[in-house]
């Protein structure tokens, strides 16, 4: 397994192990998968690769020191605009100190930091309103012979 694929995966099990931890409804964890037609009761976590945002080479012996970049996005549901965003908040955080309490995410990584999220209220006509959330983890790790191993 390639130290990216590696990276990516531990990142999904820290996340599913954090959501996993919250109080029932749990929000259902996926990696890389469109949006299924309803939203879980618990809300949705869908952690997506992401894409690689520096790749340097260290020399003697060479190796790649790389940042990638994981999205995160999060959606839940609530009867009113203070119980969508108290349960959005609550996931987040939640979230958020998973990954800050293990940013090595099990040795998987050199370290990885969660960014800032971007908020957005999703209204569908005849439906509940959503309330979502996407943020990027980087994470930082060493890949030897190519950047692809």
């Amino acid at each position: 397994m390639s130290a990216r694929e590696t990276a990516i995966a531990a990142l999904v099990a820290q996340i599913t192990a954090s959501a996993a931890a919250r109080p029932a409804p749990k929000p259902v964890v996926l990696r890389n998968e469109p949006y299924p037609q309803s939203l879980p009761a618990g809300g949705l976590v869908v952690v997506r690769d992401g894409e690689v945002v520096v790749s340097e080479a260290i020399m003697s012996p060479l190796r790649y020191h790389i940042e990638h970049a994981a999205e995160v996005e999060v959606v839940v549901a609530g009867n009113t605009a203070a119980a969508r965003a108290a349960a959005i908040d609550a996931l987040l955080v939640a979230l958020s100190a998973g990954v800050s309490a293990n940013r090595t995410l099990g040795g998987a990584v050199e370290f990885a930091e969660v960014g800032t999220a971007d908020l957005e209220d999703i209204e569908f006509e005849g439906a509940a309103a959503l309330r979502a959330a996407r943020f990027s983890v980087t994470l930082q790790f060493t890949a030897a012979a190519t950047p692809l191993s």
